[in-house]
């Protein structure tokens, strides 16, 4: 069968249900490993199982947003206070403009729960990603040490903080 040259439908953004906790798993989990694995501490790697995405998502529903492109769940983020907590995109979506979009609706969120500027951590090694937030004019204020929460404390992990741009 030939290969559609259709581009993808445009994607919606919306809050996440219960329903969407096994794509966000999914999406999250290939995009975690892709991002991090080599880049952060192996105590970090060990404590992202992959029995923990799916747990993960359920907790973290009401604070995702995701996007869907006919039918599907294509990416989610993930907002805690003034941070952008998680952003991921289903490698099939990288690249169309959908992260943009939930990093802008992220940074209007955050805005608009009080808070001056968003920000996120981006693991020093991520570099893929470092670049992405610098194209969306996001600020690079430099290396931290950002704790990652796992089960019973924190993993230390060599990051960088990004701040959303002042618009």
């Amino acid at each position: 069968m030939p290969r559609s040259t259709t581009p993808p439908g445009p994607a919606t953004l919306r809050p996440a249900t219960a329903d969407d906790t096994d794509a966000v798993a999914r999406i999250w989990r290939e995009g975690w490993a892709d991002a991090h694995l080599g880049h952060v501490p192996d105590s970090l790697a060990a404590a992202r199982t992959p029995a923990s995405f799916p747990e993960r998502a359920r907790d973290r529903v009401a604070d995702t947003t995701v996007a869907v492109r006919d039918g599907g769940v294509v990416g989610f983020v993930m907002i805690a206070g003034g941070e952008v907590d998680q952003l991921y995109l289903d490698r099939a979506a990288r690249g169309g403009g959908v992260g943009g979009a939930l990093l802008r609706h992220a940074e209007q969120a955050v805005r608009a729960a009080g808070h001056a500027r968003a920000w996120l951590a981006v693991a020093t090694g991520n570099a893929a990603g470092r670049r992405f937030y610098a194209r969306q004019g996001w600020v690079d204020e430099g290396r931290f040490a950002h704790r990652a929460p796992v089960p019973g404390g924190t993993v230390e992990v060599d990051c960088h903080r990004f701040t959303s741009p002042g618009r």
